[in-house]
């Protein structure tokens, strides 16, 4: 998924403390994907979040 969000122009910030995982996530710059594989994934898209709104977040 990071690999898409990149290939799409998006900002990516992938969290983790685990060595492995970050080894992982960097690891999205030696490839890219076909366009196929770029559509498909695209597909899974339901332009929703997972996290809290930033413009509706509360910072007090």
């Amino acid at each position: 998924m990071l690999r898409w969000h990149l290939q799409l122009g998006n900002v990516v910030i992938p969290k983790s403390v685990t060595p492995s995982r970050i080894r992982e996530n960097i690891a999205v710059f030696d490839f890219t994907l076909t366009d196929a594989d770029v559509a498909a994934l695209s597909t899974l898209d339901r332009n929703g979040r997972i996290g809290p709104d930033p413009d509706e977040f509360n910072q007090a």
